[in-house]
């Protein structure tokens, strides 16, 4: 194996593709006969759809079906046939069960009611605008607090216990007891949700803006009645995610069910405001946080009992406790989830789902507890760092998360840190300090894939794993290049195309340690079919045993002979050698795998404009062996990015009377721009973990945002002494009397 590409910050292979327009997205697509659909959806959040009058709209140029529960194929609902990662080759998932019109009833704002189809974009949305709904209004359930008084709570499950924490809190003398409360975020991918739907006879082809192809398949499959082998989903570009596109919307299949039903190709790009509303988002939480430390700051009980938002049609839990129960050691542990169903449409992961609201609540109240304990934060992490998952009583697999928190301490400059609130100045600015852990699953699924030592010279690599901007084109070359030792330039990366070998979703941070090992067997098995070939009566190593032969830099090597892959081939007359490859998911029962890291961040507040702003953040991160440093890297920065947006900014807000969302723009719906970005350093530890894949890769992409607004939320109580236990942290907020940080807020 050729170890020195696996390390190397190499462009991305496919950047040249992104930067000239070459690279299609989904809304890029144009097939022969293509028609448009365009969305009518509800402006009510509870109630039934009384009638639809179409008459103004089918008088409309171009138009040439309008649907609804009136006139809508029969379908059936996809069951969610998942019940570990390793079934996530053969699974369908969807988040939002309900088929589109299935019937009249309206359980969120924004639900598709009637879709036009049209020869334009700009007529079948002219045509939408013309839909007349009367409705039936009830009462909507607008909020966690809406949603508990209306109908309470129900278990969410994926709890955990060990211990005694309730005794073990009431006899510590360091005691914290909050509540910590997240918004409803929106994904807002810059590359908005879409489907180019084309059916061929029984077959259904789709361009779709799909986080994972193979599951789109086999879900969509199950709604139309087909087996998996009649549809093929393709996605070969996407801009982003976040994990909005990781399973199937009503959308698809609104314009796959259009397309069979008008017999021509349509496309249907969802708007943005609707990407509020039926794509899904992360759940607003109310997390109650209880730690209690002996007197020499040693953790003795934890507790955090979370409730999230969930639609009335599907259960989403949000695992706010699913990093609580395994960061720091401690003997007496509790950690429960539930949800209240509000009039919302269905939640979904989002970048860290559960980790990142998660660790905002702990990450605080362990800040809170070590203050009032009198100790330093980050000497208060140390001495409760775990050195086993206790949740489990298994080791990890790989743990360096004591180096990340002194190195990166080290170099943000912690030692200089005074303790007093408001103590650190700049001038007229005041500056605050404040730290996190970060930290996130360790994923490895089943992957399929394929390569092609071709006699051209060149090596094709086809997996149907997804780049959703990540740089997994790039990745899945210096895999090849690693073991091959052919140029990166001479190897055709082909992703995304349900029809190729089968591949797991790309997000959970998963994909890169999941497809990496299946790659890397079919090339080898590749270059053992060559091997076979080149040793056969009359080739060029006849007489030669396949075994004693070596592959290095393109070559086959015998002795002092060495012969390239493309002339072996071409002296048989054949096109390739081919190696195919199915590689199972992480090994069981001996190791607990995650990821680990830490943020510092540094903020300023301008008292005199009342203005504050993360001017600093240095994280060090440890995620195994780092594959490519440069897209690594910014993995990371966009993440901590994300995440001071989860801190500062971003929140969904929706009417309290009618329930409908009030900023779904992004004029509205506040993200950080290029003004509100710090001083960025990231530190990656680079220590393999072979436990999990005989690469030692972990999964980089959601770890950077976990921790991120509790270390924020930190630096801003250092800076001006308030303790800010709701996001995100707006100037009311700042301006709102002080509450004593053991005082539990009002649940």
């Amino acid at each position: 194996m050729n170890n020195d590409i696996i390390g190397d910050s190499m462009r991305r292979v496919d950047g040249r593709l992104k930067v000239t327009g070459a690279a299609h997205y989904t809304a890029d697509q144009s097939l022969p006969g293509m028609v448009y659909a365009y969305g009518v959806f509800s402006t009510i959040s509870s109630g039934r759809v009384l009638r639809i009058d179409t008459a103004d709209a089918r008088r409309t140029p171009g138009v040439l079906e309008i649907f609804s529960h009136e006139q809508f194929p029969r379908l059936y609902r996809a069951p969610r046939t998942i019940s570990s990662f390793n079934d996530i080759l053969s699974a369908s998932v969807t988040d939002e069960r309900r088929l589109p019109f299935e019937d009249a009833t309206v359980n969120y704002a924004g639900q598709f009611v009637a879709l036009v189809v049209a020869d334009t974009f700009e007529h079948a949305r002219e045509a939408a605008y013309k839909v007349n709904v009367t409705y039936a209004t009830n009462k909507p359930i607008a909020s966690l607090e809406q949603g508990v008084a209306a109908g309470g709570t129900h278990d969410g499950g994926r709890g955990h216990t060990r211990g005694d924490a309730a005794a073990a809190f009431e006899r510590a003398p360091h005691q914290i007891d909050a509540v910590y409360r997240t918004p409803v975020e929106t994904h807002n991918p810059m590359e908005m949700h879409a489907t180019v739907a084309h059916w061929e006879g029984d077959e259904l082809h789709l361009f779709e803006a799909s986080q994972g192809v193979t599951v789109h398949r086999n879900t969509i499959a199950r709604v139309f009645g087909l087996s998996p082998d009649q549809v093929t989903v393709e996605a070969p570009f996407i801009g982003s995610g976040f994990g909005s596109k990781l399973w199937m919307w009503p959308h698809s299949v609104a314009a796959s069910a259009a397309s069979r039903a008008v017999g021509r190709p349509v496309k249907l790009v969802v708007p943005r405001a609707q990407m509020f509303t039926t794509t899904g988002h992360r759940p607003e939480t109310r997390q109650h946080v209880r730690l209690a430390a002996d007197a020499s700051g040693q953790l003795m009980s934890l507790r955090h009992e979370s409730v999230n938002t969930t639609s009335l049609t599907d259960q989403y839990v949000e695992n706010c406790g699913g990093v609580s129960k395994s960061l720091y050691s401690c003997p007496n542990v509790l950690v429960s989830h539930a949800v209240t169903r509000v009039n919302q449409g269905s939640p979904t992961s989002m970048r860290a789902p559960g980790a990142a609201p998660g660790l905002f609540a702990l990450e605080s109240a362990i800040d809170e507890l070590a203050l009032q304990a009198n100790m330093d934060p980050r000497e208060f992490r140390l001495r409760n760092l775990s050195t086993r998952d206790e949740s489990v009583d298994l080791p990890w697999s790989s743990n360096h998360l004591r180096e990340a928190i002194l190195k990166a301490g080290d170099r943000f400059g912690w030692q200089q840190r005074t303790p007093g609130v408001g103590s650190m100045r700049d001038g007229h600015e005041i500056i605050g300090y404040g730290m996190a852990a970060c930290n996130w699953d360790a994923y490895r699924t089943p992957a399929q894939a394929r390569v092609e030592l071709r006699a051209d010279g060149s090596v094709c690599v086809i997996c149907a794993v997804q780049d959703i901007g990540t740089g997994t084109y790039t990745i899945a070359a210096q895999t090849v290049s690693s073991i091959t030792g052919v140029p990166v330039e001479r190897i055709d990366v082909k992703l995304g195309d349900s029809s190729f070998p089968d591949a797991p979703v790309s997000g959970g941070s998963w994909a890169t340690a999941s497809v990496m090992p299946a790659i890397a067997e079919a090339t080898r098995n590749a270059i053992a079919q060559l091997k076979g070939f080149a040793t056969q009566n009359g080739a060029i190593f006849d007489g030669a045993k396949p075994d004693a032969l070596k592959f290095e830099n393109g070559k086959l090597v015998n002795g002092e002979r060495s012969v390239d892959f493309a002339t072996v081939l071409k002296a048989q007359r054949l096109a390739s050698a081919e190696g195919q490859a199915h590689t199972p998911g992480a090994p069981s029962g001996k190791f607990s795998f995650r990821s680990f890291g830490v943020h510092y961040v540094e903020v300023r507040w301008d008292p005199g404009i009342s203005h504050l702003r993360v001017a600093r953040v240095v994280s060090a991160i440890d995620v195994g062996r780092v594959v490519n440093p440069m897209t690594a890297r910014n993995q990371v920065e966009g993440a901590i990015v994300m995440g001071i947006g989860m801190a500062l900014f971003e929140g969904t807000e929706y009417d309290a009377r009618s329930g409908l969302p009030s900023n779904n723009n992004y004029a509205e719906y506040v993200v950080p721009v290029h003004a509100d970005q710090p001083q960025i350093d990231v530190i990656l530890l680079d220590y393999p973990d072979y436990e999990l894949n005989e690469f030692g890769v972990r999964g980089i992409g959601e770890i950077g945002v976990t921790g991120l607004a509790a270390a924020v939320a930190n630096a801003t109580y250092h800076a001006i002494g308030k303790r800010v236990r709701e996001l995100p942290i707006t100037m009311d907020k700042l301006m709102e009397p002080s509450t004593s940080p053991s005082a539990p807020l009002n649940a």
